[in-house]
Parts: structure tokens; sequence; C-alpha cells
């Protein structure tokens, strides 16, 4: 096991603001965290992003506040999904031993 065990099966999501840009390589670096830890990965309609230079202007955003909506509902979904898969009796899979590979040969 790894040390960050404890985080997988748990939804996570990123969500990422920027006055103009870089919003799409950080979001891509922030779920590649969730991935390695073998969590589900949340997702709204579009990109978890938002634009502005100060929280008033990203209100104004509204393309980006309705996704940040959307996303509530997406995370609110699932989390009530895996209460229910519990209560079925549903588990998460087990874990296999992980293996490691080196490709210098």
């Amino acid at each position: 096991m790894s040390g960050h065990d404890s985080f997988k099966h748990k939804p996570g999501t990123a969500v990422v603001s920027a006055r103009r840009a870089g919003t799409t390589a950080t979001l891509d670096q922030l779920n590649k965290y969730f991935q390695i830890n073998q969590m589900p990965v949340i997702s709204g309609r579009y990109w978890n992003m938002v634009h502005g230079q100060n929280p008033e202007e990203v209100r104004k955003d509204r393309e980006g506040v309705q996704n940040m909506r959307i996303l509530a509902k997406n995370f609110a979904y699932f989390l009530k999904c895996q209460e229910a898969a519990r209560k079925a009796g549903i588990n998460p899979p087990e874990a296999e031993v992980v293996e490691y590979t080196n490709f210098i040969r």
C-alpha cells in the first residue's frame, strides 16, 4: 500500500481561477493528482475554471459560474450514488499489488 491509499475511491475535483490564462495547464496538472491516487474525478459540463481579476469579475463570468453550479450538483449526485452503493453492499474493487516497470532494459 502506498501512503496515499486514504484517498482511494474518494471523489475529487480541481477548480482553477485566473485573470486570463494558464488555467487549462493548471487544471490538467491538478487532475493528475486525483488519477494517480485512484480517485474518481468529478466534472462539470466544461473545464472547471472561472476567469476574473477579482471576485466581482469572476461573478460576471456567467459560463464559469454556471459550470461551478453544475459541478456542485454532479459532485453531490456522485456522493449520493456512493452512499447508495454502500447501503446495497456494493464495495469498491479490491486493491491489487502494484507492479512497477523499469523501461530501461
